[in-house]
């Protein structure tokens, strides 16, 4: 009878453990692409963006998450679009055009500043 119950606390201490350590592991990274474009007009920019994450050993899906924000062509929705990505807490932004860039820079530094404002003590 002891052994049973050895085996069955031995048993659970290791589903315990197991459960543990996947609850414990990092959340998946979620890289955002922002684009002037569309998803059609841009597809060869998204194909090679996809092939350089896959060589430094990113895989969308498996080790890594992408959001995709388009302008459409409005180059006035790049701010509101940026300003998503970063509510959103993604990783990194990844600009695919130098209007894309600006909004992206201007969407985290308001972040930046509004986060330095906040006292370090209180």
């Amino acid at each position: 009878m002891r052994r049973r119950e050895f085996i069955t606390l031995l048993g659970g201490g290791a589903t315990t453990w197991l459960l543990m350590a996947r609850a414990q592991q990092a959340a998946m990274p979620v890289i955002g692409f922002l684009g002037p474009g569309s998803a059609q007009s841009d597809a060869y920019r998204v194909a090679a963006f996809r092939q350089s994450l896959r060589e430094a050993g990113f895989v969308e899906d498996q080790n890594c998450a992408i959001e995709f924000r388009w302008a459409e062509g409005h180059y006035d929705r790049l701010p509101t679009l940026a300003s998503d990505l970063v509510h959103r807490r993604v990783a990194v932004i990844v600009a695919s055009s130098f209007p894309a860039s600006l909004a992206a820079k201007e969407a985290t530094a308001r972040v930046f500043r509004s986060f330095c404002k906040r006292p370090l003590i209180q």
